[in-house]
Formats: structure tokens, C-alpha cells, sequence
């Protein structure tokens, strides 16, 4: 009886050091996963906006150097809201300048909520963050200096409500 009781003992222990030893390894493993998740940030940049206030005068701007012309890329607007941000949308006047002086301009509608109210953001408080997707799969034509300039144009000069703005970059897998 004694040796059996001495082998579970020994069973019990080393069943629960190997438990200990799997819930370190799931640990570590889990944050090496969450710590590669952003491998494929080419740039990002995001600014808070004074008082959550942005004003039509006061664009924003980035510039960043591309040396990959091969790979394809992911271009993202990150954008910060308020609950007191009193439309469901946003539009955007997004302008790019490529390394040879051209520039390019779109317009973006960014929806931000749906039509009962509801923020598609993943929110924290009263305070919602999205990250839309401006442009998939496109590649650089031209190695060097680019800048980015977004402005907002909801036709108001002082924008309530938005709390920051960001440019990110990613290569497309």
C-alpha cells in the first residue's frame, strides 16, 4: 500500500510540473503570437487632434520613405471617435505625393456606425478606434519620399468628436 500511495505521489507530481510547464509554454507562445502580429507594418502614424476638435484648416500629414516596389500593400485610415461624434460617417480628402511630384486625391466615405447608432469600432469608454481600409493590394510605382495628407470634408470647419487620425501601411499576403 505504502507503494503505491509513493507512485501516485510521484505521478502527482509530475503530472502537475508538466501542467505548469504547458501553461508557461501556452503563455510564451501566446505572446510571441501577439507580439508578431504587426511583422508586416510597412509605417503607420497617428496623431491625437487638439481637444477632439478638428478643424477643415489643419490637414494631416506624413511622410515616409518606400524602397519595395515588388510587394503589394495595404493602405489603412485609423480613426478615433467620440460618442458625441454626431454623424454615423465620415468623409475624407486623402492625398498622396509620389517621390517624382505627382499627386494623387480621393475622396473616402468612411462609415463609422450603422443606421440604428450603433459604432462599428472597438470601443473603450465612450472612445471607439477603427482602422478602415483605404487601399488593398496595391504596390509602390516609384522607390523614395512619399507624403500622405488627410483632411476632413464633412463640410463643417470645426469637426467634433474625433479624437485622432493615422495612416498605416502593411504588405498584403
Amino acid at each position: 500500500m505504502k507503494a503505491s500511495h509513493h507512485t501516485a505521489e510521484k505521478l502527482n507530481q509530475i503530472f502537475s510540473f508538466s501542467i505548469e510547464k504547458m501553461t508557461a509554454l501556452l503563455i510564451v507562445s501566446m505572446l510571441f503570437f501577439l507580439a508578431s502580429c504587426d511583422h508586416n507594418v510597412v509605417f503607420e502614424k497617428n496623431e491625437k487632434i487638439e481637444k477632439g476638435v478638428w478643424k477643415a484648416a489643419n490637414p494631416f500629414t506624413m511622410e515616409f520613405d518606400v524602397s519595395d516596389t515588388v510587394r503589394l500593400h495595404n493602405f489603412y485610415i485609423n480613426l478615433r471617435n467620440g460618442e458625441e461624434y454626431p454623424f454615423s460617417n465620415i468623409f475624407l480628402f486623402v492625398a498622396m505625393e509620389f517621390p517624382n511630384g505627382k499627386k494623387s486625391v480621393d475622396t473616402l466615405e468612411c462609415p463609422l456606425a450603422d443606421p440604428t447608432g450603433r459604432w462599428y469600432g472597438s470601443g473603450l469608454g465612450d472612445l471607439y478606434d477603427s482602422r478602415i481600409l483605404f487601399k488593398e493590394r496595391k504596390q509602390f510605382p516609384l522607390a523614395g519620399h512619399y507624403k500622405v495628407e488627410i483632411a476632413q470634408a464633412m463640410r463643417t470647419e470645426e469637426l467634433k468628436g474625433i479624437y485622432d487620425i493615422g495612416f498605416r501601411v502593411t504588405s498584403s499576403q
